[in-house]
């Protein structure tokens, strides 16, 4: 079974004089484990699709199934529940909450989740040491540079441990240097088994996955393996 099965999934955005077709009738199927770069021009649908997957957004026809269930019938609070327990979020613009410390931002989730004390702290506590980020653990967003904002955004991801990691232009506000070191991050945890869907511009960046699929105008026009199995 497929992690995520999208079947003819459209989405239509209606203004006052004309409609935008931002999906077209996509086919799209996700392993469990893979690592897949989605790429095309400014406004083919990638992050749209994202949204979807991420259950951030609706969609107007088709089916949308994660792990076996037809998201499609789920009620808010089952699709919320859902999200919170098995996808995690990378944005291109760090989203972490200014008057939270490193800690906090990262151990959010895990409230969330009910999480108890001792527990959450020892996983938060692991996941600042793997990702070289201890010393800085008590310091707020503001007092980091873009690369440190960024590994603090990823582990806030990944710290429950979902098997999904969306991430949306994940290098688009990085220099070089810490762009590579996010793609090295990401890279490593899908080798432990986090199944990673991509949206990059970047041809360097999607080196990293095991599959490219490039959008056109909201339809997929090709898709090639990038890696060997």
């Amino acid at each position: 079974m497929n992690l995520i099965d999208t079947i003819r999934l459209e989405k239509i955005f209606h203004g006052d004089a004309v409609q935008t077709i931002a999906l077209r009738k996509i086919n799209f199927s996700v392993k469990a484990g893979d690592f897949v770069a989605v790429m095309g021009p400014s406004g083919c649908g990638k992050t749209t699709l994202l949204n979807i997957l991420g259950m951030i957004d609706n969609w107007t026809s088709g089916d949308y199934f994660l792990m076996g269930q037809n998201v499609g019938l789920l009620k808010e609070k089952q699709r919320t529940n859902l999200r919170k327990s098995n996808i995690g979020f990378v944005f291109q613009n760090f989203n972490l909450i200014e008057e939270l410390t490193v800690f906090e931002n990262i151990e959010l989730p895990l409230q969330y989740l009910g999480w108890k004390q001792k527990p959450r702290h020892e996983r938060v506590n692991e996941l600042l040491e793997k990702m070289k980020l201890s010393h800085r653990k008590d310091r707020f967003p503001v007092q980091l540079s873009g690369g440190q904002q960024q590994r603090v955004a990823v582990a806030r991801a990944v710290v429950a441990n979902p098997p999904l990691i969306l991430a949306d232009e994940p290098t688009g506000n990085l220099d070089s240097m810490h762009g590579e070191e996010v793609m090295m991050l990401l890279d490593s945890l899908n080798k432990e088994g986090t199944t990673i869907i991509m949206v990059t511009h970047s041809q360097r960046d999607a080196s990293y996955s095991r599959r490219i699929v490039h959008l056109f105008d909201g339809q997929i026009i090709n898709e090639n393996l990038n890696k060997l199995e």
